[in-house]
C-alpha cells in the first residue's frame, strides 16, 4: 500500500522558468547581501542630485516642505515631509541600529571584551580625530556646532565598496569594519542625545521614562503580544519628540530593551519536532504550538531585525537620502571654501584615515590585542580610508547642527565630496593592499631555496 502524499509545489522563485532562473533568483540573492543597500542608497542620492539641479529644482524644495498634520482629537503634530522622514522614518532605522547593538553586546563581537577592544579603540580614534580637525578649522566661527558631522561612518556604502573586492578582503577585516561601525553608531547616538538636544521638557521626559519602565515590566512578566509594544513604542516616540531629545532616540531605547536571547532553547524545539514526527494523531494545535516554539528558538531582537532590515536598507534610508541629498551643485562654494566645508572634508577624509589607523596601532601595543588573523596593516589603512564615507548619519547630524540654510548647503556638499574622495582613496589603497605582491608584505621563503648558512 502506497502512502498518498500531496506533491510539493515550488514557488515561482524556486521554479525552472527562464525568468525565475535569469532574474528572480539572482535578484533575491543580491537583496540578501547587506552591501546591496549601498546600491539603493547611491541611486537615491543621484536621483536627489538630479532633481535638485534640474529645471524643476523648486519642486524639490516645495515637495519636501509640504506640511503634513496628524491629528488625534485636540492634539496635533504638524511637520513638513522632510521632518517626518528625519524624525519619523529614521526612528525605525535607529531602532534597527539599537537591535544590532543589543545583539552584539549579548551574543556578538562586543560580548567578548578582548574581541571588542581593537575595533572599539579604532572607532574612538575615528570619532575624536575628525571632530578635533573640524573644531580646529571652525573654532570661533558660525559653523562650530557641526563638529559631530565628520564623526560618522556610513556602513551601507562602506560595505558596498568592500564587497567589490570579494575574497581578496579577508572575512576578519569585514568583521573588524562591522564592529567598528557599530561602536561608531553608539558614539553617534550618544552625541545626538547629549549634544544635539533642544531645551528639555522634563514632564515629557518623565513620561518617556515611565513608558520605558512599563516595557521592562512587561518583558519580566513574559508579555509577548507585539501590538502592545508597538503602541508603547509610538507613545515613547511622541514623548521623546515633545521632550526636546531627538525623537529617533526612542528607536534606540526600544532596540536596547528588546530581548536578545531566545525564549526557547533550540535543542528543546528540535526535540519537540522529533516527537511530533513519530505521532500519527497530529492535531492542528500541535503543529501551531510547535511552530511557535521553533520561532521562539530565535531571539526577538534577531527576528525583528531580520524583518525590518530590508525595509530600512531598501526603503527608509533611500527615502532619507532623497529628502536630504538634494544639494545645488555650483562651483561657487569651491571657489570660496568655507570653514565648514574644509572642516568636514578634512575630518572625514584625513581624520578617519589618521584616527582609525593611529588608534588601531596604539591598541595593538596593549598586551593580548593583535590584528585579526590574516589582516595586514595596509588593509587596515584601506578600511580606515573607507570609514571616511560618512554619508547618511552625517547628513542626519547636519540637520540637527545647523538652522542656517547656507551652512546646511555647505555641509551637505562637503559630505558628498568627502564621501566620494574617501571611497576613491579607500578603493585605491585596498586594491593595492589586496594584491599578492604588496611591497610591505613579507614573502615566505621559497621551498626550493637553499637554507641559510
Amino acid at each position: 500500500m502506497t502512502e498518498d502524499r500531496t506533491p510539493f509545489r515550488a514557488t515561482w522563485l524556486e521554479s525552472d522558468r527562464p525568468l525565475a532562473r535569469a532574474v528572480g533568483r539572482p535578484l533575491a540573492s543580491f537583496l540578501e547581501i547587506e552591501a546591496a543597500g549601498g546600491v539603493f542608497l547611491l541611486a537615491a542620492t543621484f536621483a536627489a542630485l538630479l532633481w535638485a539641479n534640474s529645471p524643476w529644482d523648486q519642486s524639490y524644495v516645495d515637495f519636501w516642505h509640504t506640511e503634513l498634520t496628524v491629528r488625534l482629537g485636540d492634539f496635533a503634530i504638524s511637520e513638513d515631509l522632510a521632518h517626518w522622514v528625519n524624525d519619523g522614518l529614521m526612528t525605525i532605522f535607529f531602532f534597527v541600529v539599537g537591535l544590532e547593538i543589543k545583539r552584539e553586546l549579548v551574543a556578538g563581537q562586543l560580548q567578548e571584551r578582548s574581541a571588542a577592544v581593537l575595533p572599539g579603540i579604532a572607532a574612538l580614534g575615528g570619532m575624536l580625530v575628525p571632530a578635533l580637525i573640524f573644531l580646529a578649522v571652525n573654532a570661533g566661527g558660525a559653523g562650530v556646532d557641526g563638529w559631530g558631522i565628520p564623526m560618522a561612518t556610513d556602513i551601507a556604502f562602506a560595505l558596498a565598496l568592500v564587497a567589490v573586492f570579494g575574497r581578496r578582503v579577508p572575512p576578519q577585516l569585514k568583521v573588524f569594519l562591522l564592529t567598528l561601525a557599530i561602536v561608531d553608531d553608539i558614539g553617534a547616538i550618544l552625541v545626538i542625545a547629549v549634544f544635539y538636544t533642544d531645551s528639555l521638557r522634563f514632564g515629557w521626559l518623565l513620561d518617556a521614562a515611565v513608558i520605558g519602565a512599563v516595557v521592562v515590566v512587561l518583558r519580566r512578566v513574559h508579555v509577548r503580544y507585539l501590538p502592545v509594544y508597538v503602541a508603547l513604542g509610538a507613545a515613547l516616540w511622541l514623548s521623546m519628540l515633545e521632550s526636546g531629545v531627538h525623537a529617533t532616540i526612542a528607536g534606540v531605547i526600544l532596540g536596547l530593551l528588546t530581548p536578545a536571547r531566545p525564549f526557547q532553547r533550540e535543542l528543546e524545539a528540535e526535540a519537540i519536532v522529533d516527537r511530533l514526527e513519530n505521532r500519527s494523531d497530529l492535531k492542528a494545535e500541535d503543529v501551531h504550538r510547535t511552530a511557535r516554539l521553533i520561532k521562539e528558538s530565535v531571539s526577538p531582537a534577531e527576528r525583528i531585525e531580520h524583518a525590518l532590515h530590508p525595509w530600512t536598507s531598501f526603503v527608509i534610508i533611500p527615502i532619507f537620502a532623497l529628502a536630504n541629498a538634494g544639494v545645488p551643485l555650483t562651483a561657487e562654494p569651491l571657489r570660496d571654501l568655507s570653514p565648514v566645508l574644509v572642516g568636514i572634508v578634512a575630518g572625514l577624509v584625513l581624520g578617519k584615515l589618521v584616527g582609525i589607523t593611529a588608534f588601531t596601532w596604539l591598541a595593538t601595543r596593549i598586551p593580548g590585542v593583535d590584528l585579526p588573523a590574516g589582516v595586514r596593516w595596509p588593509q587596515v589603512i584601506g578600511i580606515a580610508a573607507v570609514a571616511g564615507i560618512g554619508f547618511s548619519v552625517s547628513l542626519f547630524i547636519t540637520d540637527l547642527a545647523f538652522d542656517d540654510a547656507l551652512l546646511k548647503t555647505d555641509a551637505k556638499l562637503a559630505i558628498l565630496l568627502a564621501s566620494a574622495l574617501a571611497a576613491a582613496l579607500g578603493f585605491v589603497i585596498l586594491s593595492v593592499a589586496s594584491q599578492d605582491h604588496w611591497p610591505f608584505r613579507r614573502s615566505a621563503p621559497s621551498p626550493t631555496a637553499d637554507p641559510p648558512a
